[in-house]
């Protein structure tokens, strides 16, 4: 009976223009039966109350609320983190970034690591939980962003959140970390250039401000550049992830401030531009925080 269940509420979906409706239709019936979307087979039929309760999921995800908001919660790497109104949702191509993170700290003892722009902490927390050795700092300026990130940090194991920090800055500014503090930094800014064409679940459920970049998608990351420079410890290393339309000129604003090399445009799994790293020299300019 759920078989067809599913197939019903994925053909509802498909027809309102969700993208993945067969997954999505499997992990709403999931969440209402309270079993993992693997176990689905052998889960006992839907309830008159869980069948209400699906067809309400179905209406809100019919009309393009995200499906993390309506299972409270959106898996990314090795932790859940509950998301809703107020933060981005992590994607999973910014799990590319997270394995670079994680190869990187492997190499370093008792890693410092800092996530910028951290919106609900998954880079941050997912490192944290990789990378047992590791402290990690998580800077997010949006007050409401502030609110999930703090929430998911309290939900963290105790050995884990003592090692995760919460900083309340703008990573524009040049006071926002002490100098040569960092091993490695992670950033997932607002990248997308104003005017690009999105879905629905973006451009009415993620907040704007964590979502574009002005004009050419880089009035974030290119003030921020002098921030990583001015964090990290020479050797240290940075990945901030982009637009796919907008590697070159990630690339060239670190080659312009003169602070790092091994500069690399590197991509997701699914081939797309999609994060530049580079390394801190030993010597950076005296203007390196202004970039």
């Amino acid at each position: 009976m759920n078989r067809a269940v599913i197939a019903a509420a994925a053909d509802r979906l498909a027809a309102a223009g969700v993208d993945s409706p067969r997954v999505d239709a499997e992990l709403l019936v999931a969440h209402v039966l309270g079993v993992d979307r693997g176990r689905l087979i052998a889960a006992a039929d839907l309830t008159d109350t869980q069948t209400a309760l699906l067809d309400t999921c179905l209406d809100r995800r019919a009309a393009r609320e995200p499906l993390q908001h309506i299972v409270g919660s959106a898996s990314f790497g090795p932790v859940d983190l509950v998301v809703g109104r107020g933060v981005f949702v992590p994607r999973p191509e910014t799990e590319a970034i997270l394995e670079w993170a994680g190869a990187v700290c492997a190499s370093v003892d008792n890693p410092r690591v800092v996530d910028l722009c951290s919106g609900s902490g998954a880079l941050a927390i997912a490192v944290a939980t990789m990378v047992p050795d590791a402290t990690v700092v998580a800077v997010e300026n949006d007050p409401d962003a502030l609110i999930w990130l703090r929430a998911n940090v309290t939900r963290t194991d105790d050995g884990i959140r003592r090692r995760l920090s919460v900083v309340h800055g703008d990573v524009r500014a040049p006071d926002v970390l002490d100098p040569d503090t960092a091993d490695v930094v992670v950033a997932n800014p607002p990248y997308v250039p104003s005017g690009a064409d999105l879905s629905p679940e973006v451009i009415e459920y993620d907040p704007a401000v964590a979502v574009f970049g002005g004009v050419d998608g880089m009035s974030v990351i290119t003030p921020m550049i002098g921030l990583i420079a001015h964090a990290l410890v020479p050797g240290g290393r940075c990945a901030i992830e982009h637009d796919d339309t907008t590697a070159d000129l990630v690339v060239a604003e670190l080659r312009r401030h003169g602070a790092f090399d091994e500069i690399e445009a590197r991509t997701d799994l699914a081939g797309r531009p999609r994060y530049v790293t580079a390394r801190r020299t030993a010597e950076a300019p005296d203007d390196d925080v202004q970039g």
